[in-house]
């Protein structure tokens, strides 16, 4: 019976972030961690003879939420232009899973068209030994043009 090997699992820290920001990429070396998901909306359907309803998938939301070292002005940049002209920005954040222990391999993931719930503008905190600051977003579509290889 196959089994998983404990070398097999992914590192959370063995990995690149890129984000496309107006046709220009930059490496999220500040990120320390972001989670995208992927959730239907389900509609009730009430069945003729039945009790209690049935669902059907009827669409889905794409939420995210990261945290990254309060490091870069680009967030606020882009904020700051939202606030005074009211343009509002999309960017894609590409995801590369790649521990090189692991026989699964690459996992890549594109999400695109995220956009950010709220920025910190500024910030100081005379207890934290470093800023960073939590960001939540929603995001358009998805790809994944690598994926991990089966393993076991």
């Amino acid at each position: 019976m196959p089994f998983m090997r404990a070398e097999d699992a992914i590192s959370g820290k063995m990995g690149k972030a890129f984000a496309t920001i107006n046709g220009e990429v930059h490496e999220m070396m500040y990120l320390k961690n972001i989670e995208a998901t992927a959730e239907k909306n389900k509609v009730e359907v009430p069945v003729l003879g039945r009790t209690g309803n049935q669902h059907k998938a009827g669409g889905w939301n794409g939420t995210g939420s990261a945290t990254v070292y309060y490091v870069t002005s680009k967030f606020r940049e882009l904020m700051l232009q939202y606030i005074k002209t009211g343009r509002d920005f999309y960017l894609d954040i590409l995801i590369e899973n790649n521990d090189p222990t692991s026989s699964a391999g690459t996992q890549t993931t594109i999400l695109k068209g995220v956009n950010f719930d709220s920025i910190v503008m500024a910030k100081l905190d005379i207890e934290s030994e470093t800023l960073d600051e939590d960001l939540s977003f929603t995001y358009n579509d998805v790809d994944m043009p690598n994926k991990f290889r089966p393993i076991g």
